[in-house]
């Protein structure tokens, strides 16, 4: 597949240049967009339920190791549905169920929605359940909500997802643990000592957890660094567009549009209120670094990757009628969505290219019909292979069973207040970020419909589109 690819898409038309252009053209679109008359119809159903976005927060993401270093994952989790408690005013005996989302699950919270949902002082009789789907673990809990909501089981959930890098389970090796388990069931000293003289020194080797495939075992940045050499992408275009990242979001934190972020005080240290990861750098620094994965020819760096991060996030979602009824003013509604899967190994992060053409047509939409596009930024190459892999007929045609591509989305319509390489990617906090984000910039902007766009771990991807609620 890499080589087909690179040769047939070296002459995509996002060169370099353009992407030199990234951000100053994102930068001066937004009173262009606010002007922009929207007589679009609405994606309303006969027969179907609306379902609203009311609001959502987030923690501050923070760079693992830092200022959250010492807590634990409900902690966080916690904090994100206490700030959407306080942002809403929403009665805690209100809410009927609460989904939340996780990857890497530490073994004293399993649940952690329900550990949660009790520590942020929600009612003991709402049942909580945490789901995950890697980087999109928290698209499936608001997807898990949406449906509850159509099907008639509820008027209002709580979703939201929650990754805690700081302090990843880490455990022994497997012979230790056979043996461990085993000195725990030993009735007498002889067969106590018989196994602790087993023991080797290789048995004490821990087993550290990775970002990798479990089908392929290959980390996802030896995966991106393959997709973005497929691609034709260029370690110049990768740096140029994690500056960009950085560059919109360090403006939009500055300008007060991050406004989903919620302060948290961390038990013993300061009031955290903002992220700690957007660092504007020069092109001059960027391309210092050396290759963090593929050595030592590999274009994926640690400055164009997306970070370990520590965060939080939460929705509300209600059917519109139970909204209006609580007096609410609603941010968006919930529409179309899919989920996509395919191969985990050469096709690992492309769910956006799969997922954007299902969920445009499920909506009778045309990508022309999109008026903010949040893409998640697991990798600066990533990234741009999804834009040339939705710029080529020949990848439709070849891989997707289509006549044509579905084309990539304008840069000033696209991450305009930067994503997951400078705002951060605690992975199952993220879709929720998403969303709020659309939600937000539809109002800021003007327009009507937004399209979220994820890949994930395992070759899967999501997609949903959101409509604006009339202002």
């Amino acid at each position: 597949m890499a080589s087909m690819l690179l040769t047939s898409l070296r002459s995509s038309p996002l060169t370099s240049v353009q992407a030199a252009q990234f951000a100053a053209r994102s930068l001066s679109t937004s009173v262009h967009l606010r002007a922009q008359a929207k007589s679009k119809k609405t994606l309303a159903k006969p027969g179907v339920k609306n379902i609203v976005l009311v609001d959502g927060v987030r923690t501050p993401f923070l760079q693992s190791g830092t200022t959250y270093a010492d807590l634990m994952p409900h902690d966080l989790a916690r904090a994100a549905l206490q700030g959407l408690l306080n942002r809403t005013g929403l009665p805690k005996d209100a809410v009927d169920y609460i989904v939340y989302g996780t990857v890497i699950q530490e073994v004293k919270t399993s649940n952690v929605a329900r550990e949660a949902a009790l520590g942020a002082g929600f009612s003991d009789k709402t049942p909580a359940h945490t789901v995950t789907m890697a980087c999109i673990s928290s698209n499936q809990a608001m997807t898990t909500g949406v449906g509850l909501i159509a099907a008639g089981q509820c008027d209002a959930i709580v979703a939201g997802g929650v990754e805690f890098m700081s302090d990843v389970p880490i455990r022994h090796s497997r012979k230790m643990r056979k043996t461990m388990l085993s000195l725990n069931k030993a009735k007498t000293l002889g067969a106590r000592l018989s196994l602790l003289g087993s023991i080797r020194l290789a048995h004490l080797s821990p087993e550290l957890p990775a970002v990798a495939e479990f089908s392929t075992a290959e980390t996802m940045g030896h995966s991106a660094d393959r997709l973005a050499a497929a691609f034709g992408v260029s370690r110049l275009e990768q740096d140029e567009f994690a500056l960009r990242s950085h560059t919109l979001a360090k403006k939009a934190q500055d300008s007060g549009l991050l406004s989903d972020v919620v302060s948290f005080k961390v038990p013993g240290r300061d009031i955290v209120s903002k992220d700690n990861g957007i660092r504007p750098a020069t092109m001059e620094q960027l391309a210092k670094l050396k290759p963090a994965f593929i050595k030592p020819h590999g274009t994926v760096t640690a400055a164009n990757s997306s970070f370990l991060t520590d965060g939080a996030s939460a929705v509300l979602i209600m059917s519109e009628e139970k909204a209006l009824a609580m007096g609410y003013k609603p941010k968006a509604y919930l529409r179309d969505f899919v989920y996509v899967s395919q191969d985990p190994k050469d096709q690992l992060l492309l769910g956006p290219t799969y997922a954007t053409p299902k969920v445009l047509e499920k909506s009778g939409l045309t990508m022309n019909d999109i008026d903010v596009f949040e893409f998640h930024e697991a990798f600066a190459g990533q990234i741009m292979a999804n834009l040339k892999a939705m710029e080529s007929d020949w990848f439709a045609q070849t891989y997707m069973g289509r006549k044509t591509k579905v084309g990539a989305p304008p840069m000033e319509k696209f991450n305009t207040w930067g994503g997951s390489l400078s705002l951060g990617h605690p992975f199952a906090a993220t879709g929720c970020r998403l969303v709020t984000t659309v939600a937000h910039r539809l109002q800021k902007e003007g327009g009507q419909y937004g399209l979220v766009a994820a890949c994930a771990a395992g070759g899967q991807g999501h997609a949903m589109v959101i409509e604006a609620y009339p202002q």
